[in-house]
């Protein structure tokens, strides 16, 4: 999938997005987390005990909203998710929080400890941006 520049420009300034996964009942759970967008996937760390983690490894489809307010601006997009553990691409999106995010650096994590939700769009919408 391909975002337009603006999209790109406004993904990668912001860090809270809405991420919405699917309960086993089908009832959406919807959750604000930090993420870092990066070659066109989103990346987002979570606890390895989680709602949306237990969601996802039984239903990988998920929603990203991504917005702000006055002036209303947004991109929403579906996708597909998958959880990294372990890996050089954990690793280095790991690195990424640690240089973004306070709160990483205050607590960092190792392979196996956090979840790193990787998500694929497979559709997007987005409005207010030119």
């Amino acid at each position: 999938m391909r975002f337009k520049e603006s999209e790109v420009r406004f993904l990668e300034r912001n860090e809270l997005c809405r991420l919405a996964t699917l309960d086993s009942d089908g009832s959406p759970h919807l959750v604000p987390v930090c993420y870092i967008f990066r070659d066109g996937f989103f990346y987002i760390v979570s606890d390895l005990d989680t709602a949306k983690v237990r969601n996802i490894k039984r239903d990988r489809r998920v929603s990203v909203l991504v917005d702000q307010y006055q002036p209303n601006k947004a991109v929403l997009i579906r996708g597909e998710a998958e959880i990294l553990t372990h890996g050089e691409e954990f690793k280095k999106m790991s690195e990424a929080f640690f240089k973004k995010f306070a709160w990483a650096r205050r607590d960092p994590w190792d392979e196996g400890e956090v979840a790193l939700i990787r998500v694929k769009p497979v559709k997007k919408i987005s409005w207010g941006l030119k």
